[in-house]
């Protein structure tokens, strides 16, 4: 799991180069839920950055989202943004 957070924080920086970073994996919130998939994660992205902060909510997160595009597809079930 590290392996796989340092991966999209590693994305992230390179592509948006925030100003800090946290991710924290919140997949246990789901672990009861019927749906619910072990290989697939709940991840919630603190994110300092100026540029972020400058767009609408609805940009900042596509950027994020389209950054984030193959892992949303395959590993990641939810993602919540918290921008800084």
């Amino acid at each position: 799991m590290k392996d796989f957070l340092n991966e999209i924080k590693l994305k992230i920086i390179d592509e948006i180069n925030p100003e800090g970073i946290s991710l924290i994996d919140n997949s246990y919130l789901h672990s009861k839920h019927k749906s619910f998939d072990a290989q697939r994660y709940h991840i919630k992205i603190i994110i300092k950055s100026e540029k972020l902060k400058k767009m609408n909510t609805i940009r900042a997160h596509k950027l994020i989202f389209s950054t984030l595009e193959n892992e949303m597809k395959n590993k990641i079930h939810a993602l919540e943004i918290k921008i800084e």
